[in-house]
């Protein structure tokens, strides 16, 4: 994990009325996490994925995945596809997510906060992808935010995610320096 700031731990949580792509009925969803070029470092992947969730456009993933972070300026990829056994996977949108107004929430080198305290808001707008205000909120010793993100590249479909930092041992502490 030479050169990274730490990590980023996102929970892919549910996706919520995702577009049909199965004989008008329903769709195989499961999700895609990428960032930039950069592969999953715990299991040599080259991209992180949800489980499958068969026959369902609402489906609950709940899946944690962790990224390494090297550059915050590089924005975090979702993409939705509906599996397919016999054909090549169908997508169902994508959004992305900025880290940056979140790393400097956890910058502010915040503690001892009631849990819930909200320390940073981040509005929707033709920048980003969220479907509403996300918070960042200091929750039992961790700052973290959640998000509904609105897919783009589709015709209906939201993903709700949560992201929360990792400081990984030995290398400099992202909340005590400035970001590069």
């Amino acid at each position: 994990m030479e050169g990274a700031l730490g990590l980023l731990r996102i929970r892919v949580r549910r996706g919520i009325n995702l577009a049909i792509r199965d004989s008008c009925t329903s769709s195989d969803p499961f999700v895609v996490v990428t960032m930039g070029s950069q592969a999953c470092e715990s299991n040599f992947s080259r991209k992180l994925k949800t489980k499958l969730v068969t026959d369902n456009c609402n489906p609950i993933w709940n899946d944690e995945l962790t990224l390494s972070i090297k550059d915050p300026d590089v924005p975090i990829k979702l993409e939705v596809f509906d599996k397919d056994t016999f054909t090549r996977d169908d997508p169902m949108g994508e959004a992305e997510i900025d880290i940056k107004p979140y790393l400097e929430c956890l910058q502010m080198g915040l503690q001892d906060l009631p849990t819930g305290t909200k320390v940073g808001r981040v509005q929707p707008n033709r920048k980003n992808y969220l479907a509403d205000e996300s918070c960042i909120v200091w929750n039992n010793g961790k700052i973290i935010q959640d998000m509904c993100l609105r897919l783009g590249n589709v015709e209906c479909g939201e993903l709700e995610v949560q992201v929360e930092w990792i400081d990984i041992p030995g290398h400099r502490d992202l909340r005590s320096s400035e970001m590069p």
